[in-house]
């Protein structure tokens, strides 16, 4: 169980997390019981790569899985790192962003955070606007 408390427009919010079960989270804001579906995110299938054991190999050695590369073109989501409010939004839908620009500013354990763009592109989506309350992994906007 994760617990925050969140300051939002001069009112106190304590939330707990209880639980997750697939994409319903079950939360708990001063004390009012809320079930809150959230977006399914795509599964990823690593499928693993049969390789003949050498001499010199030991049979026990762990064999390192990584995952695929992100492509730099499509669609891509500008994640939350962290649980916050957001203070700002400097982007708008159609605007054009170089990778590093600002396009959102986080507050997070009472320090402002500046979100960054993470590739050269166009914002197509907007998922959040100011004064929202966002839990870390949170789609803040997509660059296509």
């Amino acid at each position: 169980m994760k617990e925050y408390k969140y300051k939002i427009n001069g009112n106190q919010y304590n939330v707990s997390v209880k639980d997750i079960e697939e994409n319903i989270a079950h939360v708990e804001v001063n004390g009012t019981h809320y079930q809150v579906e959230m977006e399914k995110a795509p599964k990823v299938i690593v499928k693993p790569v049969a390789r003949p054991l050498s001499p010199t190999t030991p049979v026990s050695a762990p064999v390192a899985v990584s995952k695929p590369a992100a492509q730099s073109s499509g669609k891509s989501g500008v994640k939350s790192p962290l649980p916050g409010v957001i203070l700002d939004v400097k982007v708008k839908v159609g605007d054009a962003v170089k990778r590093g620009q600002v396009i959102v500013i986080l507050e997070a354990m009472k320090m402002e955070n500046n979100i960054n763009a993470d590739k050269d592109g166009t914002i197509t989506a907007v998922n959040v606007g100011k004064g929202d309350s966002v839990l870390e992994g949170t789609d803040l906007v997509i660059i296509e």
